[in-house]
């Protein structure tokens, strides 16, 4: 079964990294949407630019929509965990699934150049999210409240030693319906 699938995310790369090492990370997913570079890949929306790598400025710029099977959440993992060795600083990349039966299931993988650059992209994404959502019903001594609970949750497993790998996805609920390629 085939599901729609959005990847977003801009990756900053270190200074010397050439297009040749950006395919080689990227292979596994290049093969699966049967592209031999990452300059043939093209979204299947004619308004989103696919995955771009920009030599001048080192990054890959990621605003691609295509048709997916079940193995492609692991090849793009894949693909994702290779850059990091090329990686100036940890980001997210967002991945959205758009389910025939209208449910939306949300993903974040994050790429970074070392565990701890990884770790706190995590933590600060993680505390985005949960002051976005608790500003709708608390105040702010109550979100600093629950953000230093979290905090102390990751400390917690960092010193433990239960690092997720950067491409081990952020655990996301499936959300209800919503627009697709909101940026």
């Amino acid at each position: 079964m085939r599901v729609e699938v959005h990847v977003h995310g801009t990756i900053l790369l270190r200074p010397g990294t050439s297009a040749e090492q950006m395919e080689s990370a990227m292979r596994p997913l290049l093969d699966y949407i049967d592209e031999d570079s990452l300059a043939e890949v093209r979204s299947i929306h004619p308004d989103e630019p696919g995955i771009t790598y920009d030599r001048r400025r080192r990054v890959i710029e990621i605003c691609w929509t295509g048709d997916v099977g079940r193995s492609f959440r692991q090849l793009l993992a894949e693909a994702l965990e290779a850059l990091n060795a090329y990686c100036e600083e940890a980001t997210p990349i967002d991945i959205t699934y758009y389910h025939e039966d209208g449910r939306d299931e949300f993903d974040v993988i994050f790429v970074g150049p070392t565990p701890e650059s990884v770790d706190r992209a995590r933590r600060q994404r993680m505390m985005e999210d949960l002051q976005h959502v608790l500003a709708r019903e608390f105040d702010g001594t109550e979100i600093a409240q629950v953000i230093e609970l979290v905090n102390q949750m990751f400390d917690r497993h960092w010193e433990s030693g239960r690092r997720p790998s950067s491409a081990t996805p952020a655990e996301t609920p499936t959300g209800a319906m919503r627009r697709k390629h909101l940026h």
